[in-house]
């Protein structure tokens, strides 16, 4: 399977990624932070490495790294299943809609299932339509107000 636990060499791609889903400029951090997140168990890191019968799928030469999906495990105190949230999700935008990132996300699935959790949630911006049709695909239903402070 492509899809395997990130590793800190990942970082250039993993970064490349998180432009593409509107979060420029980690390149200066992401080392740093792939790092802290690697040693953290309640955290579990994907990424879809590009496999030699996929290679014309992906653009020519690197990055080898075609996704990357952030997995949290949070234990939960009232419920009898703990939850499991995907923080940062992107497939390469070259390559989206050939099954890579319903594959990384049932993979997820697993994950969380096998952790014992009750459900997993996904916070996607409003503007990201396209990500949203996906997770409705996916089985995700939309859930009541998500708030936040800024710190």
């Amino acid at each position: 399977m492509p899809i395997r636990p990130a590793a800190l060499s990942d970082a250039q791609a993993i970064s490349r990624l998180l432009t593409q889903l509107e979060y420029p400029g980690t390149q200066d951090f992401l080392e740093v932070r792939l790092a802290a997140l690697l040693r953290d168990s309640a955290e579990t890191l994907l990424v879809w490495e590009e496999s030699n019968d996929q290679a014309d799928l992906a653009p020519a030469g690197p990055p080898r790294i075609l996704g990357v999906l952030s997995l949290h495990f949070i234990p939960q105190l009232a419920l009898r299943g703990d939850f499991a949230r995907i923080s940062y999700f992107a497939v390469d935008d070259t390559i989206r809609s050939k099954g890579i990132g319903r594959a990384m996300e049932e993979e997820a699935t697993r994950l969380a299932r096998e952790h014992g959790c009750a459900l997993i949630e996904v916070h996607c911006h409003s503007r990201r339509t396209r990500a949203h049709g996906f997770y409705g695909r996916q089985g995700y239903v939309e859930s009541p107000k998500y708030l936040i402070k800024r710190l």
